[in-house]
């Protein structure tokens, strides 16, 4: 019997080494990221291209600068109708990094012509009140067939809500008045993307413009009825001294898009 007890566990132990060893499990496949290309966490996906950010004084490197503070060759001069002045030159005065607009200097626009992208640009009203409501610092960032932009001193100046700064004007006032006050330098960063179209032109996705006055979001996807591919901006000529700087323009591009392949970027 001893034998046979010994055995026992013996055979046990044999017969599961003679049952075949169970295979693993292949890995599960991780789910596809949004659009369908790359999976999550996929080492393959392209990298980011990597810039440079910006510094109170310097844009981005990937920025198209328009106005370093020392000339307006990146902008044309658009004289109105009757004007005895005709010229395509801008004349804004130009001193210590700024431009100011002067009595009849006219709007100025943009020579290059973009698609989605983002709009940075400083602005100061004139530091003495003058005047109330519209009459404070007016002035505007005219996006051709989006709309504008207002520019005003809105600080303790009461006026319509959607012709105050950070309004879309006679479209949207402003989510808050984040507004400084006059003579102080205010900044926006505005984010056009373009309306997305089928082959026949129709509309699949409005076109959406979002704007930071001073960091804080006062415009957030805004959507607009407009098909433009293409952002050309102007700064308008309101008839009050009002100041820009710094002002630079980064083309965006869609994920993945003008990124580096991963043997690039090792």
């Amino acid at each position: 019997m001893r034998h046979l007890f010994l055995t026992l566990p013996l055979l046990a132990t044999l017969a599961s080494s003679a049952e075949p060893a169970k295979q693993p499990e292949p890995p599960k496949e991780k789910p596809f990221t949004p659009g369908g290309i790359y999976r999550e966490g996929d080492m393959q996906r392209p990298r980011p291209t990597v810039i440079t950010p910006p510094t109170a004084t310097t844009a981005p490197s990937d920025a198209v600068v328009l106005f370093d503070g020392k000339d307006l060759s990146k902008f044309i001069r658009k004289p109105r109708k009757g004007d005895p002045d005709q010229s395509e030159v801008p004349n804004w005065k130009i001193e210590n990094g700024y431009a100011e607009i002067k009595p009849k200097g006219g709007d100025i626009e943009i020579r290059d012509k973009f698609g989605s992208c983002q709009i940075h640009l400083e602005w100061a009203t004139p530091a003495e009140v003058v005047g109330k409501s519209q009459g404070r610092g007016n002035s505007g960032v005219l996006i051709h067939g989006w709309g504008e932009v207002q520019v005003l001193d809105s600080y303790e100046n009461d006026t319509y809500p959607d012709g105050q700064a950070g309004a879309i004007y006679h479209k949207y006032p402003p989510l808050v008045n984040a507004c400084r006050k006059p003579g102080e330098w205010q900044s926006y960063d505005i984010i056009c993307e373009c309306a997305k179209l089928d082959d026949k032109g129709a509309v699949l996705q409005p076109a959406r413009i979002t704007v930071l006055q001073n960091g804080i979001i006062v415009q957030h996807a805004a959507p607009l009825e407009t098909k433009m591919q293409e952002v050309v901006f102007a700064l308008q000529d309101h008839h009050t001294p009002t100041r820009y700087r710094n002002i630079w323009v980064r083309p965006l591009h869609r994920y993945d898009e003008n990124a580096k392949s991963s043997e690039a970027a090792k």
